[in-house]
């Protein structure tokens, strides 16, 4: 079972709806979210819950926390949701840059088959790979409900592509 550390800024919206989005669909992954910037122990904004609701998807427990060297030191994958979510595990936390990569570019990159889930994810070569503004999931964070549903929504898309990757398949 693959440990994922869903990454954001403030662990409050993209983050929070990627692992809930993940953990209502897929049942042999275990899901960490975190921000890079966070206030901790705060629950999600009320947007973000409603945005969640209209997938049918709740997270009712979630409190924001912090990225802390135990998410890093266990997870086989960070999954960030902006490429500045990508540079920040690269300056914090070294020793995960070759498994961290944003979503957009681990949905389109990242194969389903071939060899075993860590095998694939270092083949990426994620700690090389430069960082472009099409990786990024834009951030609804002061905007209206509607842009928290459509965040939503794309996050669910790329999560539907990613998917079939996150197995131990050979």
């Amino acid at each position: 079972m693959p440990h994922l550390v869903f990454l954001c800024t403030g662990n409050a919206a993209r983050s929070v709806m990627a692992g809930a989005i993940l953990a209502a669909h897929l049942d042999d992954v275990e899901i960490t979210t975190a921000g890079t910037h966070v206030v901790e122990g705060m629950p999600m904004s009320w947007r973000t819950r409603e945005a969640l609701a209209g997938l049918d998807v709740a997270a009712p427990r979630h409190r924001s926390t912090q990225l802390r060297d135990p998410h890093v030191d266990t997870a086989d994958l960070v999954v960030a949701l902006a490429g500045e979510h990508v540079a920040y595990v690269r300056r914090t936390h070294p020793e995960a840059a070759a498994r961290t990569g944003t979503l957009r570019r681990l949905a389109r990159d990242l194969p389903a088959t071939g060899a075993t889930f860590a095998a694939r994810v270092s083949a990426l070569h994620l700690e090389l790979i430069a960082l472009d503004p099409w990786e990024d999931v834009v951030d609804p964070a002061g905007g209206d409900l509607p842009e928290f549903e459509e965040c939503a929504r794309e996050i669910h898309a790329l999560l539907h592509q990613l998917a079939p990757a996150l197995t131990d398949t050979v």
